[in-house]
């Protein structure tokens, strides 16, 4: 006895139609930009893909989270807690504190910013990526620790005027 087996085709589901549909799509979206890459002449040249910058928010914490990234790209040692201690000793939190009153003051070159750094100083101190604006909080807290950093050995170890 012969045995009869019938196949039967099984029914795409509207799932499996999308997919293949988006995927035909895009295949013929991309053929002109395949074709045209390789007709090209020129050599080839490979695209940086832009690195995806983290979001800091406009305040002490954020200034103080970019700088920290900031400093690490250039070796510079601190920390959140050290940086945060200095600040609220040195401006309570405040990017356009100014000393008007010591030492710095009387001699014309008064203390600026979050960490309160001179301007020699900050120029001196300037980490490249940064403004070149004393009272720029990132530029402020980057420059000042950065002096730290030579002077003491990182930010950590200030606990007093410097």
């Amino acid at each position: 006895m012969t045995s009869t087996v019938t196949y039967r085709r099984r029914r795409a589901t509207s799932l499996t139609r999308g997919f293949i549909a988006l995927g035909t799509g895009a295949a013929a979206l991309m053929l002109p930009l395949i074709g045209a890459h390789a007709a090209s002449a020129a050599p080839a040249q490979t695209a940086r893909a832009a690195a995806p910058t983290a979001a800091y928010t406009d305040n002490l914490d954020g200034w103080i989270k970019e700088s920290l990234a900031v400093m690490a790209q250039h070796g510079i040692p601190g920390s959140y807690n050290g940086i945060h201690r200095n600040v609220m000793r040195e401006s309570s939190g405040n990017p356009l504190a100014i000393n008007k009153w010591d030492s710095n003051a009387a001699a014309g070159t008064p203390s600026k910013g979050l960490l309160q750094i001179i301007d020699p100083t900050f120029r001196a101190y300037h980490v490249p990526g940064t403004a070149m604006d004393s009272y720029d909080p990132v530029a402020n807290i980057t420059a000042a620790c950065n002096y730290a950093a030579a002077k003491y050995g990182s930010i950590d170890n200030v606990s007093g005027a410097y």
